[in-house]
């Protein structure tokens, strides 16, 4: 009993990291474009996390099943996942890096579970899992955000010629206000999902090991004998992320927002549209996208179209080496922290 509370707990400070680590997501561009205050949308994003969060269940249930044999996890492999992430989310909100929570919690769960299973890599699920929802997508989505985020924003080049640059400012100055509410509804359904996949694990693994039989009756609702969200669990993590959103993360706001390239309300609506879309579909699929890859790289296509030359090159050079590590390094932290944990037993 003592190991699940150390794994709800572990699991809501890494959700709540999450909102702040990755409230950059939906709002660095709204702030940057000074459409909204910083106060202001991260209110916004707070909500709209919220209202995400409470919707749909595939990115959960591929999470919690869909990536490695849940048949050798237990409390510990859990436990070993989540603060591995944590930690590596620590590294990165502290560096100012936009790496990927999604990754790390990832990363962490393999390592932790390849430990358990004594290092056969079988019990990841590579063909049904791994590959198709998590590798692919990992080259897939940035590409996809940096190309449609670039079309997105030539074809508004295109249609707006005619148009003065007050009316385009007054126009989109609004328009962006509904684009990062999307991104940030859509970062809802994709993100938080992942933290109830592993809480939702920890139950069921839990009450497969009979951990749960003795329990007083007013327990009971820890009992998921079928991987099944429960709705305690959905409730928990969609507040934990909002309130971990209205938190902020300024210094990946900054990174985002100022440092890769400036930014108007038209270019912040290219590249939120863009990413929300893209994330939105990913949700629908189960796929458990890395957030922080799709709307950086939209950035990055959009400020390409906008101003090849104005990217800052070496900022984008930072965030793609943290992107490259994140799986293996929170990997080898979740590895560690199981086998660890092993030999303590």
């Amino acid at each position: 009993m003592l190991t699940l509370i150390s794994v709800v707990v572990a699991a809501i400070i890494f959700e709540y990291s999450n909102g702040f680590h990755d409230a950059a997501n939906a709002i660095a561009t709204v702030v940057s474009t000074r459409v909204l205050t910083p106060r202001k949308a991260i209110a916004m994003a707070a909500f709209f996390n919220l209202t995400g969060a409470l919707f749909g269940g595939a990115v959960a249930s591929t999470i919690g099943k869909g990536l490695v044999d849940t048949d050798i996890v237990t409390m510990t492999t859990v436990l070993s996942a989540v603060i591995a992430a944590f930690a590596w989310n620590i590294a990165t909100w502290w560096l100012g890096l936009p790496s990927s929570s999604s990754h790390a919690l990832i990363g962490g769960l393999c390592g932790a579970a390849l430990a358990a299973a004594r290092g056969n890599w079988s019990v990841i699920k590579w063909n049904a899992g791994m590959w198709p929802k998590v590798v692919v997508p990992m080259i897939t989505s940035p590409l996809a955000g940096f190309i449609f985020g670039g079309l997105l924003m030539f074809l508004l080049f295109v249609a707006l010629r005619p148009f003065t640059p007050h009316f385009i400012h007054s126009l989109f100055g609004k328009l962006q206000i509904f684009s990062a509410a999307w991104m940030a509804h859509s970062h809802g359904t994709n993100d938080a999902q992942k933290t109830m996949g592993i809480i939702t694990l920890a139950l069921f693994t839990g009450t497969k090991a009979g951990s749960f039989d003795h329990l007083p009756d007013w327990l009971h609702f820890l009992k998921t004998p079928v991987f099944a969200l429960p709705k305690w669990v959905i409730g928990l993590c969609a507040i934990t992320m909002a309130v971990g959103t209205a938190a902020g993360g300024w210094r990946i706001i900054r990174t985002l927002g100022h440092r890769m390239v400036k930014l108007q309300p038209v270019n912040g609506f290219a590249a939120e549209t863009t990413a929300a879309l893209i994330i939105q579909g990913a949700s629908y699929y189960g796929i458990p996208l890395s957030t922080t890859h799709v709307i950086t790289t939209s950035i990055m296509g959009v400020g390409a179209v906008k101003r090849f030359g104005g990217m800052r090159w070496t900022v984008v050079e930072r965030i793609i080496w943290a992107w490259l590590f994140t799986l293996p390094a929170s990997g080898l932290i979740g590895y560690a922290l199981a086998r660890a944990a092993a030999a303590a037993l």
